[in-house]
């Protein structure tokens, strides 16, 4: 018996997390962190026993596919981590950032519960720095290379190939025996779009008898990556030229750099006109050093920009703001700005800092460059809040608000169901990180043009084939 049960990403798109049990093995496919409206599962305890798994496969390094992990370790796990090696690094950054962001939280709840005498009740963070360094320190990470094929143990085998949703990212072919016939798993990851901007395109899944597949955007097409241009460098002009600023939430690996590498594309054209520009992010920052290590995994566009010392993004209007102070400072600068901040969802980070500061002059513009999932900031300024709540503050929204799909890390419908059209032996598809009408609406074109009934997976659902 082979059974596939998912405790995340069912019929919502955070909080990744699958368990593939074959032989009394179990499998974990990405343990990633809920964000939203169901954040508040991330302090619960796991609903499986973390001791009980003996693998991770991971697909990529955004925060809701590995934000768990040293949860996991904490509570008991000790099995081995398949990961890229650019994963592995990026992981590293983004778990570390994590820890450093609930611990900071942490310190200012309980100061001021303490002022009340209620420190007790003041939860503990899900894991800190230390839990970290133990994930990566204690715990043995195998970094697979794209398209070699490897034995997970007995009768199992995997192969990673290039996702294209951001560096070091993947889908993950899964091969076992069953009744003597040689079948297949996928697990999609997250699929990208394909725009040439930053990294190669999604590779082509050759066979599966089964698929899961994420479905972010499975009810929508993006509009074309020139036209997607065209429009944010609209926006960016014509905010600089009034003289106002452009503030970006961005996440820090992938987005940020896509904005980088066009940026600085205008600048080096004439076209950007004079400002500065500054990745108001630290985590931003250290991603994209990492680009750098492996710039022989990108666009061939981006290698072509590639400096004597490795460096992809960088030119002279662009601004690392490292410290706290320094990002401060950019309140000083009143007009001409570009600031790009995390969170990308803006459910924390430095960007609510700039919203406060900034978001309620009509002169500046606000644009949104990835998906807001629903019960963040984000969410709330693009269905078109009129007020914000920031730092026990009611802040008008008077700048104006932006958002371009088109840059999406996520492939689109007809793109994933061109990837799927192209898959030989694909019987079984099952739905997961998405939102229910985005799902809905996947399925029911997946049986027009595939003719293969899709199934909805739901939370703690268990699949057997």
């Amino acid at each position: 018996m082979i059974t596939i049960k998912s405790y995340g990403a069912t019929e919502e798109v955070t909080g990744s997390c699958h368990i593939l049990t074959i032989d009394d093995k179990n499998i974990m496919i990405d343990c990633g962190m809920f964000q939203g409206e169901e954040e508040l599962k991330n302090e619960q305890k796991f609903e499986f026993n973390p001791v009980d798994i003996d693998y991770i496969l991971i697909t990529h390094a955004h925060l809701d596919h590995v934000g768990r992990i040293p949860k996991l370790v904490k509570e008991g796990f000790s099995g081995k981590v398949y990961a890229t090696k650019a994963t592995m690094e990026l992981a590293y950054i983004i778990l570390m950032d994590s820890a450093k962001i609930m611990n900071e939280d942490f310190n200012t709840k309980r100061r001021k519960a303490v002022r009340k005498a209620k420190e007790k009740k003041v939860k503990t963070p899900m894991y800190g720095p230390l839990d970290v360094e133990k994930t990566f320190n204690q715990i043995e990470w195998i970094n697979p290379l794209y398209d070699n094929f490897y034995d997970l143990f007995e009768g199992v085998s995997f192969r990673y190939k290039n996702a294209g949703h951001i560096l070091g990212s993947a889908f993950i072919e899964l091969s076992y025996t069953q009744e003597g016939k040689s079948k297949t798993i996928v697990f999609s990851g997250d699929m990208g779009n394909s725009n040439h901007l930053v990294l190669p395109n999604l590779q082509k899944c050759e066979r599966a008898n089964t698929l899961y597949i994420e479905s972010t955007y499975g009810d929508r097409e993006h509009k074309s990556i020139k036209s997607t241009i065209k429009e944010f460098k609209k926006i960016i002009i014509k905010t600089l030229n009034k003289k106002g600023n452009v503030l970006i939430p961005s996440f820090a690996i992938e987005r940020t750099q896509e904005l980088l590498c066009i940026l600085r594309e205008m600048h080096d054209r004439g076209e950007l006109p004079k400002c500065k520009i500054f990745l108001d992010s630290p985590m931003a920052t250290r991603a994209t050093a990492v680009y750098r290590d492996y710039n022989e995994e990108l666009s061939a566009t981006c290698r072509h920009n590639v400096k004597e010392d490795g460096t992809v993004f960088n030119f002279d209007s662009l601004v690392y703001t490292q410290t706290p102070e320094s990002s401060k400072a950019i309140n000083e600068v009143k007009s001409r700005a570009i600031i790009i901040a995390g969170s990308g969802m803006c459910n924390g980070g430095r960007i609510t800092h700039h919203f406060k500061h900034r978001i309620w002059n009509p002169k500046n513009a606000v644009v949104f460059v990835g998906y807001q999932a629903e019960g963040t900031l984000g969410r709330k300024i693009v269905e078109g809040a009129e007020w914000i709540n920031l730092y026990g503050e009611d802040i008008i929204v008077k700048a104006s608000i932006h958002t371009i799909n088109g840059f999406s890390a996520h492939a689109d419908q007809k793109t994933m169901i061109k990837w799927m059209s192209k898959i030989k032996k694909l019987k079984n598809i099952f739905l997961i990180h998405g939102e229910k009408e985005s799902q809905k609406a996947f399925r029911k074109v997946i049986k027009e043009k595939l003719d293969i009934k899709a199934h909805i997976v739901k939370y703690k659902e268990e699949i057997k084939l």
